[in-house]
């Protein structure tokens, strides 16, 4: 952080110690909890963008890591490190979580170590659009999840799982993350969302002069109501509010824009391909229309079943009649269409489609990410999986 912040930006501090960077146009970058290093992008016009993005972050991330010796490999959960491995990041809030995690699931804190997702954020237009896109987005979920499937391997060893990542996710803190029943309840909006949030999802922290105060489990409706038992008589603020918004995990996430988590970090490529396909979805009426289709007749408990059994079986899980991988074929050909008709080209002509080459590949019968990986495993490395280090190096 310090080498990175010799080009631009002001440091981000937690009780003294350096865990960010303020950037410009919103954009930042942060340590997750077990030193994973996550760039919070700017809002941009085109996918475009997002590529000049990626490739100056990662420019300088290599120029600030090289002379220390470290480099990053973009992987859904660590291939080799136990989590007693695992070095834990100076955030007071992490310090919480770390001791909370354990009381609520059992894999909250393999979730916090030794996994790496990659993120869209999207916006919406009205609380319409944003009920429309968020339930699409939710159901598309674990379609994400199978294509960019990329954790196969657990100490060494592969875990018979495609995305470990999230496996680890079934059962961590089950009351904020997942698949939410309320979103698809008749008159969800952002009211009844916000009456989700206060009455469902316990607390985790009180922010209070630069210090996380241990309040996890307790309730925020208490907090409202000046009742919270180590805040007696304190009114939460809308502040507060803010801050017990970020501590929702679910698949798709609501906040000032919508917020995709279904996915693996993966490689750069696929990273763009990931925008592309939501972006294709979601921002052409005809493309949203016809991916709210393919979902039509399919309940609530159909999507849980169905994120229950991606991270093994991946796109060959059954889905209405057959499995992910043709839901993927419809899928990525309805934000190929989607991407064309926004019609943004680069200086070289090209519209924004080009960035699904690598899920068009997938959705043809490539292998994934991690069907990848676990050849190069039982193939060229001889059952030896630190050489993905290098490969999978950016």
């Amino acid at each position: 952080l310090e080498g990175m912040l010799r080009g631009a930006g002001e440091p981000i501090l937690d009780r003294g110690n350096p865990i960010g960077i303020k950037l410009a146009d919103l954009a930042s970058v942060s340590l997750e909890p077990a030193g994973q290093l996550e760039l919070s992008g700017g809002p941009v016009a085109s996918l475009h963008d997002t590529r000049a993005e990626l490739d100056a972050h990662f420019a300088e991330v290599r120029a600030a890591a090289r002379p220390l010796g470290l480099g990053f490999a973009p992987l859904g959960f660590h291939p080799l490190a136990t989590r007693a491995d695992m070095p834990w990041m100076p955030k007071g809030r992490y310090a919480i979580m770390r001791r909370y995690m354990p009381l609520v699931g059992s894999r909250g804190l393999d979730m916090m170590t030794r996994t790496c997702t990659v993120q869209v954020n999207l916006d919406f237009a009205s609380e319409t659009d944003m009920v429309r896109k968020l339930r699409v987005s939710l159901g598309l979920q674990p379609l994400a999840t199978a294509l960019f499937a990329n954790s196969p391997f657990t100490e060494g060893k592969p875990n018979g799982l495609l995305s470990g990542r999230a496996h680890a996710w079934l059962d961590t803190d089950n009351q904020r993350s997942g698949i939410p029943a309320v979103m698809f309840e008749d008159g969800f909006g952002f009211a009844r969302y916000a009456e989700w949030v206060v009455d469902n999802v316990p607390m985790y922290f009180v922010y209070r002069d630069g210090i996380y105060h241990d309040v996890a489990g307790q309730s925020f409706r208490d907090f409202m109501n000046g009742r919270l038992a180590d805040f007696p008589g304190t009114i939460a603020t809308l502040g507060d509010f803010a801050d017990h918004m970020t501590t929702v995990f679910t698949d798709a996430r609501l906040k000032r824009f919508l917020e995709m988590r279904g996915a693996d970090a993966g490689t750069p490529e696929m990273m763009l391909a990931q925008s592309a396909f939501w972006v294709g979805l979601l921002y052409d009426d005809a493309a949203l229309a016809a991916a709210a289709s393919l979902l039509r007749g399919a309940s609530w408990a159909d999507f849980v079943a169905l994120r229950a059994v991606v991270p093994a079986q991946g796109l060959a899980a059954p889905f209405r009649g057959g499995t992910l991988g043709d839901l993927a074929r419809i899928a990525v050909a309805i934000a190929r269409d989607g991407l064309r008709a926004r019609a943004l080209r680069d200086a070289d002509g090209n519209d924004e489609s080009v960035y699904l080459a690598p899920l068009e590949a997938i959705a043809a019968g490539a292998p994934t990410q991690a069907e990848y990986w676990l050849n190069r495993y039982r193939t060229v490395w001889n059952g030896d999986v630190r050489p993905i280090f290098n490969e999978a190096a950016i």
